[in-house]
């Protein structure tokens, strides 16, 4: 959805939690489904790849092609290191049950690490008409998207914001 979509919700504390939850449920399928009818235990990442693959087609094509969005203010979160760690854990478990509990965890918990490289430089504070943002809000003032996080956005503007990724009341 939105919170995968814009760099300026990449930072927010639903994109971490929503997206890995969300992001596991297929690859686990594949996973299953590769690991018991044919004990190849590179499912969630072939998976991960093919999905990866149609998400950098959509973003270019319908971000890039249709509105002009710049193509790095866009881009899919990171979901290659996940899938590995949730393959090899099922290599070394041999156990669906272990790897559904200490997999989808690792999963979960690598997420974000694995994204620091990309967003990393969209913290960099900046000022801007008086008010202090990162330089992923400036995107979003600028390339406004669509859906529910701009209602939100808008809620944030001013000193509500706080860099410590917290909305202080």
């Amino acid at each position: 959805g939105d919170w995968d979509f814009w760099t300026d919700w990449k930072d927010r504390r639903l994109w971490v939690t929503v997206v890995p939850i969300v992001a596991v449920t297929f690859p686990a399928a594949v996973q299953a489904c590769l690991w018991g009818r044919y004990r190849l235990p590179w499912g969630a990442t072939i998976c991960v790849l093919g999905l990866l693959l149609g998400e950098w087609v959509n973003r270019y094509f319908n971000f890039w092609g249709w509105t002009y969005f710049p193509v790095n203010f866009v881009f899919p979160s990171q979901l290659i290191p996940s899938a590995i760690i949730l393959d090899v854990v099922l290599l070394l478990s041999n156990s669906f049950t272990f790897t559904a509990v200490a997999g989808a965890m690792g999963w979960g918990l690598i997420f974000y690490p694995s994204n620091w490289p990309v967003i990393a430089p969209l913290h960099v504070p900046v000022e801007y008409n008086g008010m202090m943002m990162t330089l992923a809000d400036l995107q979003g003032y600028h390339y406004v998207g669509t859906g529910t996080p701009e209602y939100i956005r808008m809620v944030e503007k001013g000193t509500l914001r706080t860099f410590g990724k917290d909305v202080a009341p």
